[in-house]
């Protein structure tokens, strides 16, 4: 998935002779805290919500003096990248360009939100485990053959590790419900199982993640 196919049907962007008032009522309309400001086709940075709180709010856009320049993603972008650069500057909505660097849309957070619960098998039945080991001893290929020995498919594998640590978590979303056999396969490899979730227990989880996160946009 690139950035081009990201983009968001139902945003425009600020022109330079919108007022901060007005710049104001959309964020509040569409729950974001950036917009990005264009001139014809030309993107010329994007305003934050205390960039228009610091200034006139009956004055233009055009006016302000933008604390985000051109913080944007090529249109051939792939997702990951952009959701760097959202994590990066701590962005609700990322600009996206073309070669030639003409504006032609944006990604907000709820666009990858969406993207991800229809994409990566989120909404397919199975359970999640959590495993724990190191950088070194990470092998994609023995978890996937000890998750198939029995019986079994892994839907979707995400890594994440920590600064200066040579550690690293594998989270495992798995096709089957009952994964006891699966644990007991893993620890005789000495992998230490850090959580294991069963498909209900899973799905409340993400529920209540998911709702916090809307809450949370939606202030």
């Amino acid at each position: 998935m690139i950035a081009s196919q990201l983009i968001s049907k139902t945003i425009s962007p600020l022109r330079t002779s919108d007022i901060g008032e007005e710049a104001l009522t959309m964020m509040n309309v569409y729950h974001v805290k950036h917009l990005p400001v264009v001139n014809n086709s030309e993107i010329l940075g994007l305003v934050s919500e205390e960039d228009i709180l610091s200034n006139d709010l009956d004055e233009a856009i055009g006016s302000y003096e933008l604390s985000l320049l051109k913080p944007y993603s090529n249109e051939k972008d792939h997702l990951f990248e952009v959701m760097s650069l959202m994590s990066k500057h701590k962005l609700t909505v990322v600009p996206v360009v073309d070669r030639d660097k003409n504006f032609l849309g944006l990604i907000t957070q709820e666009d990858l939100m969406a993207y991800f619960s229809t994409r990566f098998s989120f909404e397919e039945p199975g359970s999640i485990v959590v495993l724990e080991t190191t950088k070194s001893n990470y092998s994609l290929a023995e978890i996937s053959r000890i998750v198939e020995e029995e019986s079994a498919t892994i839907l979707t594998s995400i890594i994440s590790s920590q600064r200066d640590s040579e550690l690293i978590d594998i989270t495992l979303k798995i096709n089957k419900i009952d994964i006891l056999k699966i644990i007991n396969s893993f620890q005789r490899y000495d992998y230490s199982i850090k959580a294991s979730f069963s498909e209900a227990e899973f799905t409340d989880t993400l529920k209540d993640r998911y709702d916090s996160l809307m809450n949370y946009l939606n202030v």
